[in-house]
């Protein structure tokens, strides 16, 4: 499928043939919903921790006898009943991590991605350059595109001028296109990518360049073979 290519300034310079395998699949609802969580799980620490009966360090003695006060019975201080004893059921040191295959992340990814292209909140730049690492220059350029809410700058490579000019603009953030991931994606609504970062994600994420790697290395075993 081809998509608009923009310039800096906003103007429509053409378009690019982009990878159907990336950004023109199905969006597959259950399977990004799957990678959502078990990226949001994977993100807890599982650090908190309550003091049981054991734990709580108070006198062992009775508090009042057990007979002839016209009371209810009370044996511990510890009792979870009381103000500074235990508590009842609270959270203990667990790992809340989740796994999931590498195909379905894939698909998660592939999925997002092609919904952004449905939603028209996918931009493409010629080439994402700035000559100073200004946020002045930064706002100007969003403005030009469109881009009025949260969003996410791809770059293929590091680039500490972009990083630094859109640091404190409110609601962008900028990351580096192997580092993509599904909670991002759905918790900005644009995706702003240079030709470069589409590239990159293609070989990264593309089923085609995978299925010819794989012919590639048939083909050499049957040499090697014969």
């Amino acid at each position: 499928m081809k998509l608009d290519v923009f310039n800096l300034k906003g103007v429509e310079t053409g378009k690019i043939e982009v990878s159907d395998s990336v950004f023109n699949v199905p969006v597959n609802e259950a399977v990004v919903h799957q990678a959502l969580v078990m990226q949001l799980a994977n993100r807890r620490q599982g650090t908190a921790d309550t003091q049981t009966r054991s734990d709580v360090k108070r006198s062992t003695r009775k508090m009042y006898a057990q007979k002839h006060t016209g009371r209810a019975r009370r044996g511990s201080a510890t009792s979870p009943l009381l103000k500074g004893g235990s508590v009842v059921f609270g959270p203990h040191p667990r790992s809340y991590r989740l796994e999931m295959p590498k195909k379905m992340r894939r698909l998660a990814l592939r999925s997002v991605l092609s919904g952004k292209v449905r939603d028209g909140e996918l931009k493409i730049v010629k080439k994402l350059e700035l000559e100073e690492p200004k946020t002045k220059l930064m706002n100007v350029i969003l403005d030009a595109l469109g881009v009025e809410d949260t969003a996410i700058i791809g770059v293929a490579l590091s680039n500490d001028y972009i990083t630094q000019a859109a640091a404190n603009v409110p609601g962008i953030k900028t990351t580096m296109v192997s580092l993509l991931n599904v909670a991002d994606l759905l918790s900005h609504k644009m995706l702003l990518l240079d030709v470069g970062a589409v590239r990159k994600i293609e070989s990264l994420w593309g089923l085609e360049d995978t299925t010819k790697a794989k012919a590639k290395t048939k083909a050499k075993a049957g040499k090697a073979t014969g």
